[in-house]
């Protein structure tokens, strides 16, 4: 059933930041430390592989898509970047991905996770938490709460055919003139969503008020 809170896709945004754990000499993406989220994009799409990351909280690998709606999507790039690849839900759980578990961190200690699972836990701990659980020492006091990106992973490095993407998304239309042609030809322009191209719509007609 269509709903307009509810997405078929899930996306895989890039950053310019370095990695999660970069000073981690095992993190096979701290190649990617100076690489601008543009540049991490293309990189991705020529090789046609996105190479696992490591995961806070628990240091296991892992792929992270959001399966957040095309309505969040700019609030979503404005932490991450504009940049990023899309891909049909079937065809990432049929490579071994499902949707991240959210877990009080009141109960995260008193877990004993199997090795497969660490890979999809992270802990959950909201700011509207009550006083008596901001007040002890429970994630050092941190408030933690991802829940908004109803995140995807995948426990290994993620292959795929150019066919098998949905959308990539550019920022600029300067973006989509310099893109790689070779890339465009591949993958098919039609696929190619401009960012400004929101941006715009949503400033003309703020449905969304984002």
């Amino acid at each position: 059933m269509a709903r307009p809170d509810f997405s078929d896709f899930l996306g895989h945004f890039t950053t310019s930041r370095k990695p999660v754990g970069h000073t981690n000499n095992n993190n096979p993406c701290n190649q990617y430390g100076a690489v601008s989220a543009k540049d991490r994009l293309i990189s991705i799409l020529n090789s046609k592989c996105i190479q696992a990351s490591q995961m806070p909280w628990t240091g296991r690998l892992a792929v992270c898509f959001t399966e957040c709606p095309w309505s969040s999507m700019l609030d979503h790039a404005r932490a991450y970047s504009p940049y990023g690849v899309g891909f049909r839900k079937p065809h990432v759980f049929a490579a071994g991905g499902g949707p991240v578990y959210y877990v009080r961190a009141d109960h995260w200690d008193k877990q004993q996770w199997e090795d497969h699972l660490k890979t999809f836990v992270t802990p959950f701990w909201p700011k509207y938490r009550p006083k008596k659980f901001k007040a002890d020492a429970t994630l050092s006091g941190k408030s933690v709460d991802y829940s908004h990106e109803r995140e995807w992973r995948v426990p290994h490095d993620f292959a795929f055919d150019h066919k098998q993407i949905e959308f990539v998304i550019v920022d600029t239309y300067e973006d989509m003139a310099q893109f790689p042609k070779d890339l465009k030809d591949s993958i098919g322009r039609e696929k190619f969503l401009i960012m400004d191209v929101y941006r715009n719509i949503e400033r003309l007609w703020p449905v969304h008020q984002v």
